[in-house]
């Protein structure tokens, strides 16, 4: 049984939730909160302990430290939890720079423990589908991806003092809301070679960006556009994957595109009997949270498969400080960025 601890009872419910459907895993003991009331609020028959500062979940009996905070405590609170030997859990963005991956990453070699940065899109059965049809040879070479994160956030969704600024969120639209949907687009299209990227703030009264539109030159040739808004009439995600041979088109589903049926169409008419026959085999598992902390138990049971990794949260930071540098500079911007690149140290103005 793996003892957890959860920094933060915001989203941090959402994580609970997804606990109580394992629970031949997982064990949440401690959820720290200064609030401690909101905390309390999420208890429904649970035996956790509720306390109301981090250091004191990080001394519990746990395993597993779940890093549901403010942006700007994510790289403190993870490095404070290595040190004291614990595995850790980070809810996005893991860092505000590349220099805050790699406090991370000295901090995860030096303690032997490991960090899982959450990705939970990557899990839904629509998403399983589409994994069994690359297996199966039936999609060929990525050719051209689009995606649209068209979500509504106003006043009231701001009125959370550290939302919408540079020091408390860290970034805007593309670092808190699109880096999801730009997680999918790498781990299905491979790795970004360039970006290209303008953003602008025309929604709400904030510092930080709430819409972007985004280019992207993928490693192995293929193309993708990404439009993103805060401004939108309802949230909807969009998500279009183009392959030599096939392809794959989501429904409309916010936060768990995964979750809704997708349509998988040959280029060839004639192979798609045997799309078909793959889909009509592949399409279970769970989804979003549930699916991503199952994974993470399995690793820390020695079985690796599927996990999000410490790797793919320095990709994902990466590629959004290539984002902000192209807007920034009005500049193609070329990955991986140079040891010395100022924008190692973060893209804040």
């Amino acid at each position: 049984m793996i003892k957890v601890a959860i920094l933060g009872a915001g989203i941090g419910r959402e994580h609970l939730e997804a606990y109580r459907k394992l629970q031949d895993q997982f064990q949440v003991t401690v959820i720290a909160d200064r609030d401690t009331t909101r905390a309390e609020l999420l208890r429904h028959g649970d035996s956790f302990r509720v306390v109301d500062t981090i250091e004191a979940a990080i001394a519990s009996d746990v395993n597993v430290i779940d890093v549901c905070l403010p942006p700007h405590l994510h790289v403190p609170a993870t490095v404070q939890a290595l040190e004291a030997g614990k595995h850790v859990i980070c809810e996005k963005p893991l860092a505000p720079s590349l220099d805050g991956v790699a406090e991370i990453e000295r901090a995860a070699a030096a303690s032997g423990r490991q960090v899982f940065p959450v990705f939970q899109y990557r899990w839904g059965p629509s998403l399983a589908q589409l994994r069994s049809l690359i297996d199966a040879g039936l999609t060929g070479q990525p050719q051209v991806a689009a995606l649209e994160t068209h979500w509504s956030r106003g006043a009231d969704y701001y009125a959370v003092p550290w939302r919408g600024t540079w020091q408390g969120e860290n970034g805007g639209a593309v670092l808190g809301h699109a880096i999801h949907n730009h997680d999918l687009l790498t781990h299905f299209f491979g790795p970004v070679d360039k970006v290209s990227a303008s953003l602008t703030t025309r929604v709400n009264s904030i510092e930080t960006e709430d819409c972007a539109a985004l280019q992207f030159q993928m490693a192995n040739g293929a193309v993708a556009t990404s439009s993103v808004t805060l401004g939108a009439a309802g949230d909807e995600t969009r998500i279009r994957f183009v392959f030599e041979k096939l392809t794959a088109t989501s429904g409309s589903a916010p936060y768990a595109p995964g979750m809704d049926a997708w349509t998988f169409t040959a280029r060839d008419p004639a192979h798609q009997g045997a799309v078909a026959q793959v889909l009509s085999k592949s399409g279970t598992g769970p989804t979003g949270f549930d699916g991503f902390l199952a994974a993470v138990g399995r690793v820390l049971n020695g079985d690796p498969r599927n996990a999000v990794d410490l790797e793919a949260g320095r990709a994902s930071i990466e590629l959004v400080s290539a984002i902000y540098k192209s807007n920034q500079t009005g500049q193609m911007v070329t990955l991986p960025l140079h040891d010395d690149d100022p924008y190692q140290k973060g893209w804040q103005p």
